[in-house]
């Protein structure tokens, strides 16, 4: 069986981080390894606390792990330190691990802050440029680059920019732009805009499955378009089936 890896917030709905990713696995039939980097007091309707696990723990969990079984593709969620961004980015260089998506978490759907302070300039520095795929959301999109994201152009432009930063392949997802949902994927060779329906409503956890469903891919050993595209689709169907435990947001059906 193939094997993944996720490095991510722990989310006591299930809804996102850490549970989310490694049920996105399950579906596509990758056993999922996980690896916590932060734990979270949250609901359906919002994050109230967030906090770093320790770097040896986190330092043990990476290395011990890793001795032992080595993940066809591996993804980054919430790193909420920056000594969690050197660790992992550490380990990919000591383990020549491959296939990383990088979900560059910043802000929450419920608009948290998600990271330390000088955290994304780590993520930046140090995992775009050994990243199979980056996930961006629009506003993570304008953080990094600097500038705004309001349109498709704005979006073409902020790939080229994060281009430029090492990833191999950039996906900035769309789908808080008005009255439109579309991801643009970009490798330096050309565009491409995978638009699908607008679902109305809002959910938790979005941008995890889908950087989970592309690694699920990648680890299966379909390339990166192939990925986001099936990836897309997979998204579209666990929204469309979202049920709502709590009093917030729903919560996919995986």
């Amino acid at each position: 069986m193939k094997i993944a890896l996720t490095i991510a917030g722990s989310d006591p709905t299930g809804g996102a981080g850490l549970q989310a990713d490694l049920r996105v696995f399950k579906a596509f039939g990758v056993h999922g390894l996980g690896i916590p980097s932060a734990l979270t007091a949250q609901n359906t309707k919002g994050i109230d606390y967030i906090a770093g696990v320790d770097s040896v723990l986190l330092r043990r969990q990476l290395e011990f792990l890793l001795e032992d079984i080595k993940p066809g593709a591996l993804k980054t969620g919430m790193l909420y330190t920056t000594y969690a961004v050197d660790l992992v980015a550490d380990a990919i260089k000591n383990y020549s691990l491959g296939n990383l998506v990088v979900d560059p978490v910043a802000v929450s759907s419920s608009g948290a802050l998600l990271v330390e302070e000088g955290t994304l300039d780590a993520i930046r520095n140090k995992l775009f440029p050994v990243s199979k795929v980056i996930t961006p959301n629009i506003y993570e999109a304008a953080i990094f680059t600097g500038m705004r994201v309001e349109s498709g152009e704005d979006m073409e432009k902020a790939a080229e920019l994060l281009k430029e930063m090492g990833p191999e392949v950039i996906v900035i997802t769309g789908g808080h732009l008005e009255g439109l949902t579309m991801d643009l994927y970009y490798d330096g060779g050309g565009f491409h805009k995978l638009e699908s329906d607008k679902i109305e409503g809002e959910y938790h956890g979005t941008g995890c499955a889908f950087s989970a469903a592309i690694t699920a891919m990648l680890c299966l050993g379909h390339i990166p378009l192939e990925a986001v595209r099936r990836a897309k689709d997979y998204i579209q169907n666990a929204i469309r089936r979202a049920y709502y435990p709590g009093r917030g947001m729903g919560l996919l059906n995986l």
